[in-house]
């Protein structure tokens, strides 16, 4: 797809920020130090361009969803101005893209999905919805910004008022906003207490300037949400996630309502029966060396997986790192080697989030 400059592309430049190389991706890699960037989202409050996510907003009557169908969330039993995590599948039970919906009002949602998957999510739900059914994609109408940190609430209260103490985790509303009314919701995927801020693209620029005015704001890139992310043990579509893995390959079972018929679901009922020949574990590594995606996994000089994501984290001070291993040896405390081509590095699997009592929950008393 080709690349989606966001509003904020020339801020960026400004700030001369390091633009990621690939495109459907305008999400600076940097502004400064990686590590200290993510450190600020852990001590204060961070602000991330994630604008080039996409946005869809699908319009039915819940009573009968294909919606429901097409992905393998509850859409038409989710309460009002709540949000769910799920994925859209193949027939296979593979892994298309992981998102979020949103249940706006009675008959609306909202999808959020990866950058690099926003034409061939789109075309598909399409395809799977009822001719009653309608969807929008507004991605290149919208600017999200994402707000992480354990003072974003502080923030957030500066900029639209006391009333942001109401939502609660996974929820969302409308609030009053830069000259008009606009979606935020409390998710995150930092670990630390967050909010997304969906903006008409216009309204953009202006509305990052006035949140680095606040003092404990700081801009992060790509490179700090990819630590934050691993340190929670969080995926990543394109690394963790694939069309060549399925949910259950990743521990996903929860987020999925077995319930309800959706695409993909009888694949996962008969992988069930088989049982899974992968899992997706998390490791620590004995030292500061990086694994890195790719790198083969090994148990008694055996390959037994590879790695799918690979960091330096800061607050842990040593390697961490996400990959797929033979069943039988994913469990916790079991002992592996990473071959990164250069040497082998000694790992322990450990169960994650690595980070524990982040302030993810924290609520205002």
């Amino acid at each position: 797809m080709e690349p989606k400059h966001t509003p904020l592309h020339n801020e960026h430049v400004r700030l001369n920020a390091v633009m990621a190389p690939f495109a459907g991706w305008d999400m600076p890699i940097h502004y400064g130090s990686i590590l200290d960037e993510a450190r600020h989202a852990r001590d204060a409050v961070s602000i991330f361009d994630t604008s080039h996510m996409g946005e869809f907003i699908v319009k039915e009557r819940a009573g009968s969803s294909s919606l429901d169908r097409a992905v393998t969330i509850p859409v038409a039993k989710m309460k009002i101005k709540r949000c769910r995590y799920g994925f859209l599948l193949t027939e296979e039970g593979k892994l298309l893209d992981d998102l979020i919906a949103y249940r706006i009002e009675d008959g609306q949602w909202m999808l959020v999905v990866n950058a690099g998957t926003v034409d061939k999510d789109f075309r598909v739900i399409q395809e799977r919805l009822s001719s009653d059914a309608s969807i929008e994609n507004i991605s290149e109408a919208t600017v999200k910004i994402d707000v992480q940190g354990p003072r974003s609430l502080e923030v957030m209260k500066a900029l639209v008022g006391d009333t942001i103490k109401k939502l609660t985790y996974y929820g969302l509303d409308f609030f009053n906003l830069m000259g008009g009314t606009f979606l935020i919701s409390r998710t995150g995927y930092t670990g630390e207490l967050g909010y997304e801020i969906y903006i008409d693209s216009r309204k953009g620029a202006d509305l990052w300037k006035q949140l680095l005015s606040h003092p404990a704001v700081k801009p992060a890139g790509l490179g700090a949400r990819d630590i934050l992310r691993l340190e929670m043990g969080l995926p990543l579509y394109g690394n963790e996630f694939t069309e060549e893995t399925t949910p259950l390959d990743g521990g996903m079972e929860r987020f999925l309502d077995m319930d309800k018929d959706f695409t993909g679901k009888q694949a996962l009922l008969e992988q069930q029966k088989r049982g899974v020949v992968r899992r997706l574990a998390g490791f620590t590594v004995d030292g500061r060396r990086t694994p890195r995606h790719g790198n083969r996994i090994l148990a008694e000089l055996n390959e037994v997986g590879f790695v799918t994501s690979g960091v330096f984290s800061p607050h842990l001070n040593r390697g961490i790192g996400m990959g797929y291993i033979d069943a039988g040896r994913s469990g916790p405390g079991g002992e592996i080697s990473i071959d990164t081509g250069k040497g082998e590095i000694r790992a322990v699997l450990e169960p994650v989030p690595f980070l524990k009592n982040t302030s993810i929950k924290y609520s205002e008393a």
